[in-house]
C-alpha cells in the first residue's frame, strides 16, 4: 500500500497518467501533425490553402448566382442601417428607383447586438424626426450621472462637470439590439432589402482594380476545409458602390486597407475589448435612469479602462454592466473578463447585484484611436462606414450616433452620384470622394477633434489620471482647441511585455452568483458553433501562436479572448512545458514534460515513456500534470 501511495505521489507517475488521460481528448490539429513539422496545421481557410490546389475539391462546382443592385451594405449595425434607410428615404423624395441590398451575418437584424447602450440621439434625430411617434425603443432618458474613482475598497466620487464628455443629460438608455431591430424594420418599409443569416466573405474587384462588390459565404464545409455533401457556393452581389460597415476590425475591411493602401496616412488603430452582462435585479435597488461610470481599481493606472452601470426602465428592474480594457496592456497574465467579473465584488457595485440574476453576457471589440486613427475612407467602388474605419468618441463612451450620422452622409453622397447625369467616372466602380469630404464638414468631424488627446494623453507617467488631469484642464477650459495633436506610441501589441518579465495575476475563484467562469458565460452569449466547420479565425501563419505568443508571452490569447478559444494551452500545456516537440521522427514524437523530471515519448499518441532527461521549466501560469489550476 505504502509502495503504491508513494507510486501515486510521484510527480513522473502523474504526469504520465495524466498522458493516458488526456491522449483521447488532444485537438483535432494534434491528428494532423505530420512527423515532418513541428507547427500544428489550423487554419484551414481557403486564402491560405487555394481550393484548386486541394485534390479534395476536385469535380465540385464552384458557379456562383450574381445578382445586381446600385448599393449593396455590408452589415446590419446602426450605421449600414443608417446608410440604407437615408438611400431610400432620398429615392423616393426625389422619385428615383435605387435597389439597394443589405447582408447581416446575424440570424436576425440586432441579434448580435447586445443590450446597454448610453445614446446621444443627434442622428437619429436627423434620420427619423418622428422618432418618437414611430414608436423607437428609446425608453429611458438619464436621470441621474455618477462617476467614481475606485480603490480595492472604497468609492471616490468626481462631479461631472457641464460640458465633460461623461455628461449624459439628453441622452438616453438603450437596449440596442431592440433598437437595432426597430431600425430594420423601417428600412424594410422604405423598400431596403434586407438579408439576415448571409455573412459577406470575399470583396469582389472589377478588371480595373475597383469594388465590384461582395460574396457571401460558402456553406457546407467541413472543419479541415474538406466540402461535405450539402456544400452551397455563396451568392455574388454586385453594386455601383459598396458600403462596408463591418464594425471594428471586420476583416473585409483589413484587405480593403491593404488592397488601397487605406492607412497609409494615419497613426496604427488601438483597440480596447469591451464586455458587458445584462441582469435582473431586486426591484428595491432599481433606479431607472442612473448612469454609473467608473475608472481605477482592479486596473492599476497604466491599464486604460473602466466601467459603466445602466439603469434600464423595460419593464422589469433591469441593469445593463460593463467593463472595457485597452489592449495596449503590458502584462500578458492581464484576463480582460476576470478583471470584470473581480469588478463586480466591488462594495459599490455588489450590493446593487446580490439577489439578481444574471441573463445575457457578450463582449466586443472597439476602435480606441479617435480621429488621429482613422483611415482613408473611400476608393474605387466602395467607402467605409461607422465602426469599421473607427468613429468611437473614447471619453464619451459612445459611437453610435457618430456611426449613424456617418451612415447618412455616405448615403448623400452616393445618391447625389447614382443620380449625376453629367457624371464621369474613371472606374467601373464609383468613387465617392465628397463623402470623406462631407465628413469632415460635419459634427462629427467636430467632435472628434475635440477629444482627439484625451486618449494619447493616459500614455503618461501618470497613465489615466493624467488623462484625467488633462480633460479636466484643455478640454474643459479650452474645449479641444489646443494647437497640437498627441500621438498614440504605436500598435497595441508593441506595449506587451514578455512573460518573463512580469508577474503572473491571481484571480479568485468566481462564485457562482455574482462573478462566473466562462464557459457558463458563453453560454448565455448566444454565441453558435458547429463542432464540424471551419474556425471563426484565421491564421496568417499557424507557427505564430505556439513559436512566438506562447513562448515569449505565455500565449495571451487565453485570457484576452472572450470566448476562451485558445487550443494550443487548453491540452497540451497542462501536460508539456511546451508544446513544440523536441525530437521526431516517423510516428513518434518527444514532448519536454510539464513536472519538469523528464521528456514524454509519444508513439502514434500513445505515451511510451518518460525519460529522465530533456527537463524543461514548467511554465508558471500552468499547473502541473493537467491537475486543476
Amino acid at each position: 500500500m505504502q509502495v503504491l501511495l508513494a507510486r501515486l505521489a510521484c510527480p513522473v507517475y502523474q504526469c504520465f497518467h495524466a498522458i493516458k488521460i488526456k491522449k483521447n481528448y488532444l485537438p483535432l490539429c494534434a491528428t494532423r501533425w505530420s512527423s515532418t513539422s513541428v507547427v500544428p496545421r489550423i487554419t484551414t481557410h481557403y486564402t491560405v490553402y487555394p481550393r484548386d490546389q486541394d485534390k479534395r475539391w476536385e469535380g465540385v462546382n464552384m458557379e456562383r448566382f450574381a445578382e445586381e443592385a446600385d448599393v449593396v451594405i455590408v452589415g446590419a449595425g446602426p450605421a449600414g442601417l443608417s446608410a440604407a434607410a437615408r438611400l431610400k428615404q432620398l429615392a423616393a423624395q426625389h422619385e428615383k428607383d435605387i435597389r439597394v441590398c443589405l447582408v447581416e451575418k446575424a440570424a436576425q437584424i440586432g441579434a448580435h447586438t447586445l443590450s446597454g447602450a448610453c445614446l446621444d440621439p443627434r442622428a437619429l434625430q436627423e434620420l427619423f424626426p418622428d422618432w418618437k411617434e414611430k414608436g423607437a425603443p428609446l425608453n429611458t432618458p438619464v436621470t441621474e450621472d455618477r462617476f467614481g474613482i475606485l480603490t480595492e475598497k472604497y468609492r471616490i466620487p468626481v462631479p461631472i462637470l457641464p460640458g465633460l464628455p461623461m455628461n449624459n443629460h439628453g441622452n438616453y438608455i438603450v437596449r440596442l439590439g431592440h433598437l437595432v431591430s426597430w431600425m430594420g424594420e423601417q428600412a424594410e418599409a422604405l423598400g431596403v432589402e434586407v438579408y439576415p443569416g448571409y455573412a459577406a466573405a470575399e470583396v469582389l474587384f472589377h478588371e480595373d482594380g475597383s469594388v465590384k462588390g461582395i460574396a457571401t459565404n460558402d456553406v457546407g464545409i467541413q472543419k479541415d476545409g474538406a466540402p461535405k455533401t450539402t456544400f452551397e457556393r455563396g451568392l455574388e452581389l454586385h453594386a455601383k458602390v459598396t458600403i462596408f460597415a463591418e464594425g471594428c476590425h471586420g476583416h473585409l475591411a483589413k484587405q480593403l486597407y491593404r488592397k488601397f493602401d487605406l492607412r497609409a496616412n494615419c497613426e496604427p488603430q488601438t483597440y480596447g475589448i469591451g464586455l458587458k452582462e445584462l441582469w435582473v435585479i431586486d426591484e428595491k435597488k432599481w433606479k431607472p435612469g442612473r448612469v454609473d461610470h467608473t475608472v481605477g481599481w482592479p486596473l492599476d493606472r497604466h491599464t486604460y479602462g473602466g466601467s459603466f452601470l445602466y439603469h434600464l426602465n423595460e419593464g422589469e428592474p433591469l441593469v445593463a454592466l460593463g467593463f472595457v480594457v485597452g489592449l495596449d496592456y503590458q502584462n500578458p497574465y492581464l484576463s480582460p473578463f476576470r478583471e470584470f467579473q473581480r469588478w463586480k465584488h466591488h462594495p459599490s457595485i455588489q450590493p446593487t447585484l446580490e439577489g439578481g440574476k444574471r441573463i445575457a453576457y457578450g463582449a466586443r471589440a472597439l476602435n480606441e484611436g479617435g480621429l488621429q486613427c482613422i483611415p482613408k475612407l473611400t476608393f474605387p467602388g466602395g467607402l467605409l462606414i461607422g465602426c469599421s474605419p473607427g468613429f468611437m468618441n473614447v471619453p464619451k463612451i459612445k459611437g453610435t450616433h457618430t456611426a449613424m450620422k456617418s451612415g447618412i452622409l455616405a448615403a448623400e453622397s452616393i445618391f447625389n452620384q447614382l443620380t449625376n447625369e453629367n457624371l464621369q467616372s474613371k472606374t467601373i466602380g464609383l468613387d465617392v470622394t465628397e463623402y470623406e469630404d462631407n465628413l469632415k464638414k460635419s459634427w462629427v468631424w467636430k467632435e472628434l477633434y475635440a477629444v482627439r488627446n484625451i486618449r494619447p494623453s493616459c500614455h503618461s507617467i501618470l497613465g489615466v489620471y493624467g488623462g484625467m488631469i488633462y480633460t479636466g484642464i484643455f478640454y474643459w477650459i479650452f474645449r479641444g482647441m489646443e494647437p497640437w495633436t498627441l500621438k498614440h506610441k504605436g500598435s497595441d501589441s508593441d506595449k506587451l511585455k514578455p512573460a518573463k518579465d512580469c508577474t503572473p495575476i491571481e484571480y479568485p475563484k468566481p462564485d457562482g452568483q455574482i462573478s462566473f467562469d466562462l464557459l457558463s458565460s458563453v453560454a448565455l452569449s448566444g454565441t453558435n458553433h458547429e463542432h464540424d466547420q471551419p474556425a471563426h479565425l484565421t491564421l496568417k501563419d499557424d507557427s505564430v501562436p505556439v513559436n512566438r505568443n506562447l513562448s515569449i508571452y505565455d500565449g495571451p490569447e487565453q485570457r484576452f479572448c472572450p470566448a476562451g478559444f485558445s487550443p494550443f494551452t487548453s491540452t497540451f500545456s497542462r501536460i508539456f512545458a511546451t508544446p513544440i516537440p523536441l525530437i521526431t521522427w516517423p510516428n513518434t514524437t518527444c514532448f519536454p514534460s510539464k513536472c519538469g523530471v523528464g521528456t514524454v515519448v509519444m508513439k502514434n499518441w500513445e505515451p511510451l515513456v518518460l525519460l529522465p532527461a530533456l527537463a524543461m521549466l514548467s511554465n508558471p501560469s500552468l499547473s502541473c500534470c493537467g491537475n486543476k489550476p
